[in-house]
């Protein structure tokens, strides 16, 4: 197991967080400096799935081309102060868990298997820690307990989950009621309403003092283990811990229905495409475009830099979004080897990346073999990339020294790039389109 240092990553931290970059680094300096003891966390995962009408539990449904667990767990993992993920899955998806933790490089994380019902499931995950020959599993001071469907948990709220529970034994989240809850006869009809202002909906993340939860589950009653569905009840029933109940984000949502997954994606895709980075080639034109580019793409966080920088980690490291500018009949080089770095660094190991090469015309004269050769060239390399998580795309565009006319281009390029950008379509992967 890897220990990380206390900062924050390049890549996406939270696919539904809207904080920024410079906020998010603050956020994990200030993890670390307020949690100073062991925290872990356990993920039931041991769900069927059956509400979602797939014959794949949620947790393993995929959204753009990765698991849904993969995401929630990242949320996790991805903070210094948590030292330990274990994640608990039915027996018959312990493999198929195994693979996702070694394809998506999570290095926190503890497989074991659940049980039969979902506190079975919580219980088995909080033994993992009792056995204390287990280096991988060291005993925390506090644990949190989450949904494995639930991928938009905020650090904010995990660090004020986490030192509540470490003040008052226990914490959860909860969010205002949307509807208001009805009791019914047996016939059917109704018999009195709630007051809704009185009540809130119970959510995830619950964070809880080790010994507490443990103990609290090691009395529980069978009825408890077979119909229960509420830890923080467990914690006040069995060991009289009153647990400190903190309102959380909107984001907290779980994906419960086919429905949810769609919408899912939509937020990974619309904060992946926050930031582009734009790469101009040499030539004056090349970089009068990629500054009227950049212009245009006032919706998102964009910087410009010269070929000669490309080659530079720190540069690649910031975005998952590339637009690279070069004049028609130039070296189509630098697009592979730019790829053959993501692949060096890993950077689409988590999420897709984009690259869109712009081709700028100051001619429509060309030499037809050449250009057949270098589109052929471009096809095959994006075939390529694709199984490596990099979305290759390509625009052409003529210059025009008539100013409306040049204007409309640019135009048509922005908005073709931005929909590249959002949609992450694979099937336009390998084409060459034309602003």
């Amino acid at each position: 197991m890897q220990q990380e240092r206390c900062s924050s990553s390049d890549r996406p931290l939270d696919p539904g967080g809207l904080l920024t970059r410079d906020a998010e680094r603050s956020a994990a300096r200030l993890g670390c400096a307020a949690v100073d003891f062991p925290v872990a966390v356990v993920l039931p995962a041991g769900g069927s799935g059956e509400r979602m009408g797939l014959p794949t539990p949620k947790q393993f449904c995929t959204i753009l081309n990765r698991p849904l667990i993969s995401y929630t767990i990242q949320a996790f993992e991805r903070l210094s102060w948590i030292v330990t993920v274990v994640v608990v899955v039915a027996t018959e998806n312990h493999d198929l868990m195994l693979n996702i933790v070694r394809k998506f490089n999570h290095t926190k994380v503890k497989v074991v298997h659940g049980g039969t019902t979902r506190h079975r499931s919580i219980f088995n995950g909080l033994q993992a820690f009792s056995n204390t020959t287990d280096s991988l599993t060291p005993k925390p001071k506090v644990v949190i307990i989450h949904d494995a469907v639930r991928p938009f948990v905020e650090e904010d709220l995990l660090l004020k989950i986490t030192l509540a529970a470490k003040e008052q034994g226990a914490s959860g989240a909860i969010r205002p009621l949307v509807s208001t809850v009805i009791a019914t006869t047996s016939e059917g009809y109704l018999d009195h309403s709630l007051e809704r202002a009185k009540y809130r909906a119970s959510e995830m993340p619950q964070g809880f003092l080790y010994d507490i939860i443990f103990q609290a589950y090691q009395q529980c009653s069978e009825f408890d283990f077979e119909f229960g569905t509420e830890c923080l009840h467990l914690a006040l029933q069995y060991c009289g811990t009153n647990a400190k109940l903190i309102e959380g984000p909107p984001t907290l949502w779980k994906v419960t229905y086919k429905r949810d997954l769609a919408a899912a994606e939509a937020i990974i895709k619309e904060t992946l495409s926050m930031s582009a980075c734009i790469i101009a080639g040499a030539e004056a034109e090349a970089v009068e475009l990629a500054k009227t580019l950049q212009k245009n793409l006032n919706m998102m966080e964009t910087d410009v830099i010269s070929c000669a920088k490309e080659s530079n980690t720190e540069y690649l490291s910031k975005t998952r979004n590339f637009i690279h500018i070069s004049m028609s009949g130039s070296s189509f080089s630098g697009v592979p080897e730019m790829v053959k770095r993501f692949e060096d660094i890993g950077h689409a190991r988590l999420y897709p990346l984009v690259v869109v090469w712009v081709q700028l015309n100051m001619t429509k004269q060309s030499v037809d073999s050449q250009k057949t050769d270098e589109l052929t060239a471009f096809m095959g390399l994006a075939s390529e990339v694709k199984q490596g998580n990099v979305l290759l795309y390509g625009i052409e565009i003529d210059h025009s020294k008539v100013p409306e006319q040049w204007e409309r281009s640019v135009e048509r390029l922005t908005q073709i790039t931005v929909a590249l950008i959002r949609d992450r379509n694979a099937a336009l992967t390998g084409q060459l389109l034309h602003a």
